[in-house]
């Protein structure tokens, strides 16, 4: 068992915000594998069903982000999981728009969910960082997460949304690199050119 989860603001009002890229990806690996249905469970939401050749469990938490490590803690002690087959997809404010990258542990870059996480589970989980670019001065961070991605910005979220769907049994797999190359290459085909210099998994130290 995999646990996937997507990282967000629950509520009508904060669907369509850079926060809540993490709950667009996880919906879209859902929807992509036909895994639902969704139901109320360890203070959020659900969905369990097969994924490639494994199982995954995919969790939206309902505590809002800064409270997300209960409902991961929860999940993860029901169902024994070492922090390796948990796999947490949020938004990256260090990445340009529409970059994704693979890490294994590290900084929670002042990332509230990311902190909540580490502090109920330990550090050493899967993160899949989904890139949503700065906004230039630290005091527009707040308004600029919790803002609606901009209609010129969702082709991109939408293609990136897709290439993660198409590749997450490579997730499940463990097979971390390979997922990262193939959504890159999606992106690419779709005329989203990744930076190479981004290719390459980290591996979590610093």
């Amino acid at each position: 068992m995999v646990l996937f989860v997507g990282l967000g603001n629950p509520g009508a009002r904060y669907v369509g915000n850079r926060h809540n890229f993490g709950f667009m990806a996880v919906e879209a690996i859902a929807k992509r594998h036909g895994i639902g249905p969704w139901r109320r469970r360890f203070q959020g939401v659900t969905a369990e069903g097969p994924l490639g050749s494994d199982r995954a469990l995919l969790l939206l938490p309902g505590t809002f982000m800064n409270e997300s490590g209960r409902a991961v803690a929860e999940a993860a002690r029901f169902y024994k999981l070492p922090l390796n087959e948990i796999v947490v997809f949020y938004d990256e404010l260090d990445l340009p728009s529409g970059k994704l990258r693979v890490k294994l542990g590290g900084g929670n870059a002042g990332h509230n969910g990311l902190r909540s996480i580490t502090a109920h589970v330990g550090n050493d989980y899967r993160r899949v960082r989904l890139g949503i670019g700065h906004p230039g001065q630290k005091e527009l961070v707040l308004s600029y997460v919790l803002g609606d991605f901009a209609k010129s910005e969702k082709p991109q979220v939408e293609a990136l949304c897709d290439a993660v769907a198409d590749n997450a049994a490579l997730l499940a797999r463990g097979e971390d690199a390979t997922f990262q190359n193939r959504v890159h290459l999606a992106m690419a085909a779709k005329g989203f050119e990744p930076n190479g210099s981004e290719n390459k998994p980290d591996n979590g130290r610093g």
